[in-house]
């Protein structure tokens, strides 16, 4: 028997996207954002609220990063999560990330997070708060990468448990997607 917990927010994993812009005057922003996912071939969508600096932001720019929050960045990460860049001009500084201008879009890249979508606006709701994205680019650290992949367990994303407020790792290989299932194909 399931217990039934009515409708909200819950599914796992819920990754910890850090979502990076600039302001008109190139001033980086970033948040945390844990809803939202790839939903096409080449694109994101998140849901983030408008009232976010962030969001103004990428509606003036129509650009913006998403970058995995990691086990080493999880203090900076939680940080950009609650605190508010309408409130706090230095957020940026404070967290201790450092942004680069990434090439492809007119967004920042945050060199301590070592996994970043590079993204143009497809499209924001406001009524929805849904944010969809187009990926232009993704790219990687060289130390995160084996025989030239991103390996997961070297970038140590995290994840967000929305029932318990806390964060997790998924770190361990427990089957090979697109095979295992065949065994019940005998």
């Amino acid at each position: 028997m399931k217990k039934d917990f009515g409708a909200q927010t819950i599914c796992y994993p819920m990754a910890v996207f850090i979502v990076g812009t600039y302001d008109e005057n190139g001033v980086p922003d970033a948040m945390n954002a844990a809803w939202g996912g790839i939903s096409n071939d080449n694109e994101v969508s998140l849901c983030l609220a408008s009232v976010h600096k962030t969001v103004k932001n990428l509606k003036k720019t129509k650009a913006f990063t998403v970058a995995m929050g990691t086990v080493d960045t999880l203090v900076s990460c939680d940080y950009v999560g609650i605190v508010s860049g309408n409130d706090t001009p230095d957020k940026i500084a404070k967290s201790g990330f450092t942004a680069e201008k990434s090439t492809h879009v007119n967004a920042p890249i945050f060199k301590e997070l070592p996994m970043v979508l590079e993204c143009e606006v497809i499209s924001y709701d406001d009524a929805a708060d849904r944010l969809v994205g187009r990926i232009v680019n993704v790219a990687a650290d060289e130390s995160v990468l084996t025989d030239g992949k991103i390996d997961p367990a070297k970038l140590y994303p995290i994840i967000f448990d929305p029932v318990n407020q806390t964060y997790l790792v998924a770190d361990k290989k427990v089957g090979q997607a697109f095979s295992d299932g065949k065994k019940l194909m005998k």
